[in-house]
């Protein structure tokens, strides 16, 4: 194994150095700790890629890892059930491979596959990707177990590109290079079912999706990565595509629509790659909109300001400036963006690069003079004499400078200082021509020398003519609240007529049958991204018919799906709790609502166990808790959240909860039930719809009868949908995934 090979995969080639001189080599590299990376004197961040990086070569060797170590540096725990989740498949296979094998000795190609693959896992595990299994010279990746990202996709093609480039890059002894070719599908499995014995135990993904993308892998040519159409809607326009058309592929009846991954892709964000320049307008944000503006008036008076921008994901922070940035477009100005990105969390100063080599039009495949004198042009806009500020900020592009400046004989930190100087002054000499308005966009993934040239940037903004933007996720905690010029603005939920105005606009004005409408506004719970998603996959599902002024149902309104677009960023709120997310599975199938004592009877923890998981859950805002004991009573905090916990168990196992449920309700709530109607009026009467095959509840008495057969109300429960209807709704049913949940939530 190259161990230089092996760093540079990582983006870590600047330690090459260090591993040499410490005499680092293929059999040591498995056995180092998180201890020996720091005695060599990597940072965290580093430290963090490399181990994650050899724990990847578990399946190619034995990995030390210190019993000690924090848990981040161990591999995700993989989940002891099976699950079915969305999932994003990669396939990997080395070109020519038989023909590398004819004639040559066993175990010179034993080595030359161990560096295809030492290579190959090493990009998969740079974007954390989980290797399943080798196939010889195929290599299968999964994105998206046994732990979710929100952007899987994009994980796997980034790899995907890497893995070619990298495997590019090796030679066989003749010195011809290396190819290899990619296939990546995305698509609902069953994953994690243990299957086969002794050293052929495993666990497999079952469904189409790995199938599609071994097909796609043989589609594909040399160095080539080609996705399917499932993967390319969930990318947006974060890449170069080349239609391939629709091909035929052994084992699938129709046709499939399949796509060449050309490359990076022009958007400068996330949020422009996944929405491009035509968004809908914005809704429901006039207040937050007037005081952005006002601070932009009072920067403008060289009073500067930064205002903090806080709020969940997909709550509207980027649709929020780019409506800022619309208003001022016709107000002289200079604008900065700075987009930070959860791949690039260990780079120093990645926003900063990103903004100065779109500010200069750098192409990494000029020539090194031409790259040179695009940056002096670019500086040259904020400053008379660029002769200080360009060889340090050429060293921090990467930019030879050749014989124009001398070499910067500066230690790391000298370099850090001069680098901070320079940027400082080069945003000084834009401020000095017009405003600037500056965005740090999702600085939740910033690296420690972008925030700490943000505390430096902060102090300065106070006497420039200069608005600073700074967008966040609730997980990052602002630094730089205790400045007078610094306001603070965390974004709510859109109200509920907000959230119709939302849907309006996808709808093109178009009314929707009123029990869509509030499926859509009860399951999106006013975050404007899921308001979105849901209704375009409902006014694309099939399910309406387009009368022109109005959409109407074609037939019965079944629960509405997720969005694929939502999957994997749903999935990845739970699976950061890993250790407690069962208690998450289980209470989904209670209801959005749950009490403490039904959970306590279902999950078949002890009270301190549970109180630990519940706790959890909360700190991670994943559910809420309202009421005190021993009348404590939770919520999930988004229906989405509920929906995606409880469509991620298994049929099987999700049949066997609402059993357990049932009984539960059953033997332990009778007495409480009638106690508290005779108070409320209510009573609960189960009753079988034979043809719905539902559950209703109704209004009337104070009685409760949960006299259903025995056989006939396991089959209903197998079923998991429920509906809510009553007299004052003229039985007009109201989606809510498991009525005895609000069964329970009406008798504790």
């Amino acid at each position: 194994m190259d161990i230089a090979q092996w760093l540079r995969g990582l983006g870590l080639e600047r330690y090459i150095k260090t591993f040499c001189d410490a005499e680092i080599t293929s059999e040591v590299l498995p056995e180092l700790t998180e201890a020996d990376l720091r005695e060599l004197g990597l940072p965290l961040g580093p430290r963090k890629a490399v181990l994650r990086a050899i724990q990847a070569l578990a399946p190619i060797a034995p990995v030390a890892v210190e019993a000690n170590g924090p848990a981040d540096y161990a591999r995700p725990s993989i989940p002891s059930d099976a699950e079915r989740r969305q999932l994003t498949v990669m396939f990997v296979d080395l070109v020519g491979s038989t023909a590398l094998a004819s004639g040559r000795d066993p175990e010179e190609l034993r080595d030359l596959l161990q560096a295809y693959h030492n290579t190959v896992v090493g990009e998969i595990a740079r974007f954390e990707g989980h290797i399943a299994k080798f196939l010889g010279d195929g290599v299968l990746a999964y994105f998206g177990w046994p732990r979710a990202h929100e952007d899987e996709a994009e994980r796997a093609v980034r790899a995907g590109l890497r893995v070619t480039k990298a495997v590019a890059s090796l030679t066989e002894p003749g010195g011809a290079a290396l190819a290899a070719r990619v296939g990546i599908a995305t698509g609902l499995a069953v994953v994690g079912e243990l299957i086969g014995e002794g050293e052929a135990r495993e666990r497999a993904v079952i469904g189409e999706t790995p199938n599609l993308a071994a097909r796609l892998q043989g589609l594909a040519k040399p160095s080539d990565v080609v996705i399917a159409e499932s993967t390319r809607r969930l990318l947006g326009e974060a890449f170069t595509y080349h239609d391939l058309g629709t091909v035929p592929l052994k084992g699938f009846p129709e046709l499939v629509q399949a796509w060449l991954v050309i490359g990076e892709g022009a958007a400068e964000s996330r949020f422009e790659a996944q929405h491009g320049m035509a968004t809908t307008a914005l809704v429901g944000r006039n207040e937050e909109l007037a005081l952005l503006l006002d601070r932009w008036e009072q920067a403008k008076e060289r009073e500067g300001q930064i205002v903090l921008l806080g709020g969940e994901a997909g709550i509207g922070k980027s649709r929020l400036v780019r409506a800022l940035r619309d208003q001022v477009a016709r107000v002289p100005h200079t604008p900065l963006s700075h987009f930070c990105s959860p791949f690039h969390t260990n780079t120093a100063l990645y926003p900063v690069v990103g903004l100065l080599e779109r500010a200069a039009a750098i192409r990494r495949e000029d020539a090194f003079d031409e790259q040179l004198d695009k940056l002096e042009a670019m500086l040259a806009l904020g400053a008379d004499d660029v002769h200080e500020s360009a060889p340090v900020l050429a060293d921090l592009l990467a930019i030879p400078t050749g014989e124009r400046y001398p070499p910067l004989a500066l230690s790391p930190h000298q370099k850090k200082e001069r680098t901070f100087q320079a940027l400082l002054e080069q945003i000084q000499g834009l401020a000095a021509r017009h405003p600037v308005l500056a965005v740090y966009e999702d600085v939740h993934w910033a690296d420690p020398t972008m925030l700490e040239f943000l505390d430096r940037l902060v102090d300065e903004a106070q006497r420039l003519p200069i608005l600073m933007i700074v967008t966040f996720r609730p997980e990052f905690i602002p630094r730089w609240t205790g400045h007078g010029h610094v306001t603070a603005l965390f974004l709510s939920r859109l109200g509920r007529r907000q959230g119709a105005a939302v849907i309006d606009r996808i709808t093109g004005g178009k009314m929707l049958p009123q029990e869509v409408l509030e499926q859509i506004l009860a399951k999106t719970d006013g975050v404007p991204l899921f308001v979105e998603e849901l209704t375009k996959a409902v006014v694309e599902s099939g399910l309406l018919k387009d009368q022109g002024s109005r959409y109407e149902l074609i037939g019965p309104l079944p629960p509405l799906a997720i969005p694929t677009t939502l999957q994997d960023s749903l999935m990845a709120r739970l699976d950061r709790l890993a250790p407690v997310k069962e208690v998450a599975q289980i209470a989904a199938c209670i209801g959005r609502e749950f009490g403490h004592d039904l959970l306590r009877l279902v999950t078949a923890l002890e009270e301190h166990a549970l109180q630990h998981a519940l706790n959890d859950l909360l700190a991670a805002e994943l559910i809420f808790r309202r009421g005190v004991p021993p009348n404590v009573a939770y919520s999930f905090k988004h229906a989405l959240v509920q929906d995606i916990a409880h469509e991620s168990l298994l049929k099987s196992k999700r049949q066997q909860i609402h059993a357990r449920i049932a009984a539960a309700l059953e033997q332990h709530y009778p007495a409480r039930a009638e106690r508290r109607s005779r108070r409320q009026s209510l009573y609960i009467s189960p009753r079988v719809d034979w043809q719905e095959r539902r559950w209703t509840i109704g209004c009337g008495p104070a009685v409760l009868r949960p006299r259903v057969p025995p056989i006939s109300k396991r089959s209903l429960i197998s079923q998991g949908d429920w509906r809510h209807s009553s007299p004052i709704h003229k039985g007009r049913s109201a989606i809510a995934r498991n009525s005895l949940c609000k069964q329970q939530s009406e008798v504790h």
